[in-house]
Parts: structure tokens; C-alpha cells; sequence
């Protein structure tokens, strides 16, 4: 079975799988962080490089106060049994998103994460915190617009692939599969670049049931997937 290189998750249904066991939404999100941890491990031992997963995005302050209070002291739990989850698995951990609108020590725990995992050879591990796809670009529009400006980019030199140095996920290969729990069949907002040719896989799982089993489904499933990428296929 050939397996993806990189695989995208968008991690949904905490909240309606905690509402279904009679809990609040906050008991979904902390069972849905453990399943991270979980299938962290079992994409790098189904031979997995890249594992990318939608956290939080900007849509997500939206919710009401008292729920993202609880998602940001989640996280900053997180930071800390990442910190040894990489240590442990030799796992290389990387934040994408816009960091500025998340708080000061959460920046700080992000960036002790980065910097203590760099140099790991393992997973490559991406948590997409505070991030948009519209917002990906805008930024990195903004820093390319910068560029050109003070002279240190000319217009000629706009490429796709300049352009994708510009963004997040500078340097790490765009997602061969995406996965979406809880039956929810649209991409919201995340790596609107990058899925240009990804396969999409949709599961009416929630993310606190994904498990070895479900996450080998997908693979599975990508496996009968005739990739073309974008070419025309002949008579």
C-alpha cells in the first residue's frame, strides 16, 4: 500500500461528540487533543512524514468567550505535552498561523516547542493555531509587496513557487490527502493553496473516535485514487 508523504487533518466534531455523550464541549476538545497525540504516533508508524492538523482557526474567536478561554488554556497545556511527546518520538514540531493574535506566553511556548524540535528527524509535525488560508496569503502577499518595494524582489521574479515560499508551510510539501472528520464535505478556510491537488477524504467519525483503524481507511482510500494532478488523461 503506498502511503502519503503528507497527510492534512481537519480535526471536527469535538463539540457535537461531547453535546451526543451528555458533556460540555470543552470535555470534547480535551479527548480530541488526546486522539492528536495518538494518531501523531500511528501516522509515523504507518511510515507518514508530514502531518499537518487544523487546531483553531481565525473563525474560531467567534465562539462564545468562555469556550476559547478554555481552547487557550487547552493549548497551553498542550505546548508542554508536546514538548515531550517530541522529545520522546524525535518528532519535529511546527506552529503555522498568524502567532501575533495569540498571547504573549503562548508565543513563547510556541517558540521554546520550535526551537527544542528543530533539529528532530522524525514526523514533521504542523498544529495550524489562529490560521486562515485567506489570511495565509494576505500575509504573505503583503510581506512579497514589502519585497518589491524596497527593492529587494522585482514583479518578473513572481512565481508559484516564490509565491509558496512566502507562505506558512515555506519549505514543507503540499498535503497529498486531506482528511475531514464528522461528515462536515468542505475545505473552511484551510491551506487554500496548498490543496490544490490534494485528495479529499470525508468520514462521519468525529475526531475524538479517530483512531489506527479509521486513519488506515483513509490511506485506503486514497490508495484507489487515480492522481492525475491536473493532467488529462489519455483515450
Amino acid at each position: 500500500m503506498s502511503v502519503p508523504k503528507h497527510v492534512a487533518i481537519i480535526l471536527d466534531g469535538n463539540g457535537r461528540w461531547a453535546k451526543a455523550k451528555g458533556m460540555p464541549r470543552n470535555y470534547g476538545h480535551v479527548q480530541g487533543a488526546k486522539t492528536v497525540e495518538v494518531i501523531c504516533e500511528e501516522a509515523y508508524r504507518m511510515g507518514i512524514q508530514y502531518l499537518t492538523v487544523y487546531a483553531f482557526s481565525t473563525e474560531n474567536w467567534n465562539r462564545p468567550s468562555d469556550e476559547v478561554a478554555a481552547l487557550m488554556t487547552l493549548l497551553r497545556n498542550y505546548m508542554k505535552t508536546c514538548l515531550k511527546t517530541a522529545a520522546k518520538n524525535n518528532m519535529c514540531v511546527r506552529v503555522l498561523g498568524d502567532k501575533t493574535g495569540l498571547d504573549a506566553d503562548i508565543r513563547t511556548r510556541i517558540d521554546e516547542l520550535e526551537r527544542a524540535t528543530v533539529n528532530n528527524t522524525g514526523l514533521h509535525f504542523q498544529i495550524a493555531l489562529n490560521y486562515g488560508g485567506r489570511d495565509e496569503i494576505r500575509r504573505a502577499v503583503r510581506r512579497i509587496a514589502a519585497d518589491v518595494k524596497e527593492g529587494r524582489l522585482s514583479e518578473e521574479e513572481i512565481s508559484e513557487e516564490l509565491i509558496s515560499g512566502y507562505l506558512d508551510t515555506a519549505g514543507i510539501p503540499e498535503p497529498d490527502l486531506l482528511i475531514r472528520t464528522c461528515n462536515e464535505q468542505r475545505v473552511s478556510n484551510f491551506l487554500l493553496w496548498q490543496l490544490a491537488y490534494t485528495e479529499l477524504y470525508f468520514t462521519p467519525v468525529a475526531w475524538p473516535d479517530f483512531s489506527k483503524e479509521e486513519l488506515e481507511k483513509a490511506v485506503e482510500a486514497y490508495n484507489h485514487r487515480d492522481r492525475k494532478f491536473g493532467l488529462v488523461k489519455e483515450a
